[in-house]
């Protein structure tokens, strides 16, 4: 079991775009140990829920399929650049989803459950302009 639980804190640290030192230091905040095979089933259960707080969700099998749009795919490429940064409270899809509804619902009215759904060439437009200023706040380099 404990294997088991230890695989799935490493996909749950590469699913929220987690370092091993940030994964190092997750663990030494919740259970006081650098190591995952030195944690007992409780302690990893506690890694585990810690991750899932942050936006991890076992559930999802593999990775999902690319934006259908190619602005959409660069909504999440800069949502991932500012993760990557440490500039976000909850990186990956579930964060991204929850910024549009809580940066956007009251202007837009309503928001598609998933960013996926987006079509509205404007709104698109909208976001891509907050996340490169938050990438300019928190100096992510844009430019390659």
């Amino acid at each position: 079991m404990n294997a088991a639980m230890i695989r799935k804190v490493h996909v749950g640290c590469r699913q929220l775009g987690l370092d091993t030192e940030t994964r190092h230091d997750l663990q030494r905040q919740i259970t006081g140990k650098d190591s995952l095979s030195a944690m007992s089933e409780p302690e990893l259960k506690a890694v585990l829920k810690a991750l899932e707080n942050r936006g991890f969700n076992p559930a999802a099998r593999g990775r999902h399929k690319p934006a259908p749009r190619a602005d959409l795919r660069y909504v999440h490429k800069l949502w991932t650049l500012l993760g990557t940064a440490g500039a976000l409270r909850q990186p990956g899809r579930a964060g991204l989803n929850a910024f549009l509804r809580e940066r956007f619902a009251a202007s837009w009215g309503s928001v598609p459950a998933d960013i996926d759904m987006l079509r509205e060439a404007a709104q698109i437009a909208d976001l891509i302009d907050a996340l490169k200023a938050m990438c300019r706040r928190a100096g992510v380099d844009l430019d390659p």
